[in-house]
């Protein structure tokens, strides 16, 4: 009984300061001794921190590193280079200022599918979204949620093949890949599209309607990330000149089509055998999906430099500063991961799991998406709730799977959409991030945000279950 309340307390307290803004990287550790503390075990406090927590850490380092990494310097070298913005400007002409909401959309989506970080694309887009919805008149408090839509949604967790690190997780614990049930994912993503978009649209014509303008804001305060916004602007304003829609759009292909062709024509047909002589310890089945986002991401890199080649201002600074950008997030959910690991080890996580794995015995379809979202509201992160989940339960998961006849993509492909409902609570990283680029506020955008990112999306997977539990996955 102990153990279960301090378990339910950290995380509490958890959410708590997450949301006042302390850092993961303080907060994970010290909810995790103070979890085993209140649990009444004083004496492996201090193993707990250094053999499990630790633990847990590291080999989430080991396993995802490469991807945070490329992920973050790919991002990085796409908005320096001025390819992102090649591609805003491009769609918002064809577009024009009558589509703002569209625009916004499908550019955050274009450059989110194609690896792009979603911070990266918060910054770039801001400037250019700004702009459309002045001239179109349509009220500036629904600007995060329409670069929420088209970053934190379907290009998330949903459409196959996206190089998001959600995607990713699932595969060593599935041995699957990131083009899991693919006809799903499409249409799960469909819904969250469609679903956002007309409730942007309803809600700009209702302001409308209703007399309510752009309104009147001071464009100059970004909130608390300022300083970083200008140097992003300045950055794409030296830039952008060079860059043409062709060339900037070449390195986003690349990362999708190279890894469907490694996915479903080199691997396959190569013979690993000689490998796993080598290393006998290493699985092969859920390795292969983590080495096509490396080697995908490595070579659309290498091509962006290699396009900008003689056009780049520091290329340098931009290396350092991509690498730079993946420590904090990898860190961040390597830490919830330690922390859910410590938790996973307290005797009142058993009544716990056994409630969730027990919650629909016949369809582990639902118990796994009311953990994934669970979790990943709890972290404010859907990266680090589907870590903790999988981390703790994906053993158990697999096993009621392969009992219930589930195939393992399916698995796959609703553990991510579900993480992707309650992680944009008011705590979430993201959306306090998303509102300060905006300078805007919770009570000025959160709803219309939470109705795109958190009710339309549980809506999807809710559909996704349904279907999957009647035809299988596909």
């Amino acid at each position: 009984m102990f153990s279960t309340f301090a378990i339910v307390i950290t995380l509490l307290l958890l959410m708590f300061f997450a949301y006042r803004g302390y850092s993961v990287l303080i907060l994970a550790p010290i909810m995790a001794v103070l979890a085993v503390l209140l649990s009444g075990d004083f004496l492996s406090s201090i193993p707990a921190y250094t053999d499990v927590f630790m633990s847990a850490l590291s080999g989430f380092l080991l396993k995802f590193f490469p991807i945070f990494l490329l992920g973050a310097l790919f991002g990085r070298l796409m908005a320096d280079s001025g390819a992102a913005t090649a591609i805003a400007n491009t769609v918002v002409e064809k577009l024009g200022a009558s589509k703002a909401i569209l625009a916004v959309i499908l550019v955050c989506a274009i450059l989110t599918y194609g690896g792009v970080s979603l911070f990266v694309v918060a910054f770039a887009i801001y400037p250019i979204a700004k702009d459309l919805f002045k001239a179109a008149d349509i009220p500036k408090r629904l600007i995060p949620a329409a670069i929420a839509l088209g970053s934190f949604t379907f290009t998330m967790t949903a459409l196959p093949g996206t190089p998001a690190i959600q995607n990713a997780i699932p595969i060593p614990y599935y041995n699957t890949n990131v083009f899991a049930a693919p006809v799903l994912g499409i249409i799960g993503g469909t819904i969250m599209f469609i679903g956002g978009w007309l409730w942007l649209q309803t809600r700009a014509r209702k302001a409308n309607a209703a007399g309510e303008g752009y309104g009147q804001h001071d464009e100059e305060d970004t909130g608390s990330l300022g300083s970083s916004t200008k140097e992003v602007k300045k950055t794409e304003v030296l830039t952008t000149q060079h860059t043409s829609f062709i060339v900037a759009m070449i390195p986003l292909v690349l990362v999708i089509a190279l890894n469907a062709l490694l996915t479903y024509a080199v691997f396959p047909s190569m013979d690993f055998t000689p490998l796993q002589t080598q290393f006998p310890d290493l699985n092969i089945a859920g390795s292969l999906g983590l080495w096509s986002i490396i080697i995908s991401l490595i070579v659309a890199c290498v091509v962006l430099i290699l396009l900008r080649i003689g056009h780049w201002n520091n290329l340098q600074k931009t290396i350092n500063r991509g690498t730079y950008d993946s420590m904090l997030p990898i860190f961040n959910t390597a830490s919830e991961v330690g922390y859910g690991a410590v938790i996973a080890s307290l005797a009142g996580f058993i009544i716990i799991r056994d409630s969730i794995l027990n919650l629909t015995p016949d369809n582990p379809l639902i118990s796994e998406a009311v953990a994934m979202t669970t979790l990943a509201g709890i972290t404010g992160s859907s990266s680090g709730g589907l870590s903790i989940a999988l981390s703790t339960l994906g053993e158990d998961y697999l096993r009621m799977a392969v009992n219930a006849g589930i195939d393992p993509e399916l698995m796959h492909r609703v553990a991510v959409m579900a993480a992707g409902g309650l992680d944009t609570l008011p705590h979430s990283g993201a959306v306090i991030t998303l509102l300060a680029i905006c300078g805007l506020t919770h009570k000025q955008s959160y709803l219309n945000l939470a109705m795109v990112t958190i009710i339309i999306p549980l809506v999807a997977v809710t559909i996704i279950i349904i279907l999957g539990t009647m035809f299988g996955s596909f």
